[in-house]
């Protein structure tokens, strides 16, 4: 799509070249429907729900009818949800906590208009949104805007909406579409330079027509990305396959078990008249007078070892080429060191530094499309977006006395802000430090003074 770069540049938008990029975009646009729809289990996302009973060839006589072809279990096993549900619970579990480098001559100011925007805006909801729904499409979307009150806001948007040009990556866009179904075949679209939004509209979904044109009263293009990878490649696309594999053995393997109960009944030696028949049904009973005489079932051996061997291997391979977790492991029932945990989390570990980084660059774009409106009012300047960091922080299950542990042997060697920042239950190390010094304070007011009687009651 980086052609339309050097044509906008020369010619500007036009309705011509809104109606081919959606034109282009369509194959990309679908796949990430499909993904999306695949994650909430919608009927028509999965493949094993749209399954049709196996044809088999017709026998069937007026005394033998076929049964095993009455049987057709669609059974989805959700494992591209656990995927992206594990990696944002990982990533997002604990929020990303934002900070102004102390040394900035506008921090106060920035640091109190930051905090407001996080809290309008729900951030850490919308962190952890943004972060699941490039996990599942491949790359998620979000805009900024101005809002009736004058205040800076941020909402994502469905990555399949939106077109994204840039001549590096999407995280520092040059012009960005959205796209969207009104309702039948009307369609709106806007797209957004470093100044302007103009909003267009088809009633046909194929003309458009533009209808507006507004600034948008941010310095750069306020519709910008946050990739998952370099490749935008959702994180399940490797695994589909044997996803789809495994939903067809359990599935078949239940038809099995279900057909079992279906089995034909086999006379040896007897006959049996339709009377017959109808009196069994109510009485269950068969007499068997000849020694030779004998009722079973026809019924199939299911290798059942073979089939969880197969599960089992499937199941391990898309965890691991999905760079996921196994929670079925027995091990996660016990107690293990925290450098187990980590060996056995290095896979996803490592999934999740790649978005972390693609998410801190999307974030310092975010900020300095923030920044760039923040200006105007004189919260700060154009360029303080490089003095606002972002920290990341896994959700793990903690082990406090082996943390405990760790960092009473640290005390002396490092400082107390990086010793409290190893405890995972200290969400704002500087606030605990506050805290420390309140009721060090506090103790300190209660001793008597030196040279005092020390009957006194402490003031």
């Amino acid at each position: 799509m980086r052609h339309y770069i050097e044509q906008i540049d020369k010619e500007g938008i036009t309705p011509k070249l809104i109606k081919e990029m959606i034109e282009e975009h369509q194959p990309e646009r679908n796949r990430m429907i499909d993904l999306y729809n695949r994650y909430k289990a919608v009927i028509d996302g999965v493949p094993i729900l749209q399954r049709d009973p196996i044809e088999y060839e017709d026998f069937e006589t007026g005394t033998i009818k076929r049964i095993d072809h009455k049987v057709n279990n669609r059974l989805n096993n959700s494992f591209d949800a656990e995927i992206v549900d594990t990696k944002v619970g990982y990533m997002f579990g604990h929020a990303i906590s934002y900070d102004v480098d102390k040394e900035l001559a506008s921090v106060e100011s920035l640091k109190k208009e930051l905090d407001l925007f996080n809290l309008r805006n729900n951030v850490a909801d919308k962190d952890s949104e943004w972060g699941k729904k490039s996990a599942i499409c491949g790359y998620g979307a979000r805009i900024a805007y101005i809002d009736l009150e004058a205040k800076e806001r941020i909402k994502n948007i469905n990555p399949w909406e939106t077109i994204i040009l840039s001549n590096e990556d999407i995280t520092e866009p040059k012009y960005a579409l959205r796209y969207w179904n009104v309702k039948d075949d009307e369609w709106k679209a806007e797209f957004y330079d470093d100044s302007y939004y103009i909003t267009y509209t088809s009633k046909n979904g194929i003309d458009f027509d533009e209808v507006e044109k507004k600034l948008h009263l941010f310095d750069y293009c306020p519709l910008f990305g946050l990739p998952n990878n370099e490749e935008l490649q959702a994180d399940v696309e490797k695994v589909l396959s044997l996803i789809d594999a495994y939903d067809r053995t359990i599935s078949d393997a239940n038809n099995e078990i279900e057909q079992y109960r279906l089995a034909y009944l086999v006379l040896r030696g007897l006959g049996a008249d339709e009377e017959t028949l109808n009196n069994l049904k109510k009485s269950g009973v068969f007499e068997l007078f000849d020694k030779d005489d004998d009722v079973s079932y026809l019924t199939k051996d299911i290798n059942d070892t073979l089939i969880e061997n197969h599960l089992d291997r499937l199941e391990e391979n898309i965890l691991r080429f999905a760079k996921s977790v196994n929670f079925s492991d027995e091990s996660f029932g016990g107690q293990i060191t925290g450098v187990a945990m980590r060996f056995k989390l290095l896979a996803l570990e490592n999934k999740c530094i790649t978005m972390e980084r693609k998410m801190t660059a999307a974030l310092r774009y975010q900020f300095k499309l923030l920044c760039s409106a923040w200006a105007k009012r004189n919260i700060c300047t154009k360029d303080d977006y490089l003095s606002v960091w972002t920290a990341f922080k896994r959700n793990l299950p903690a082990n406090i006395l082996d943390e405990a542990t760790t960092t009473m042997n640290l005390r002396g060697n490092v400082s107390e802000k990086t010793r409290l920042s190893l405890l995972s239950f200290v969400d704002d190390v500087e606030y605990e430090q506050e805290l420390m010094k309140q009721e060090h304070d506090e103790y300190m007011n209660q001793l008597p003074t030196l040279g005092g009687n020390a009957n006194e009651e402490p003031e």
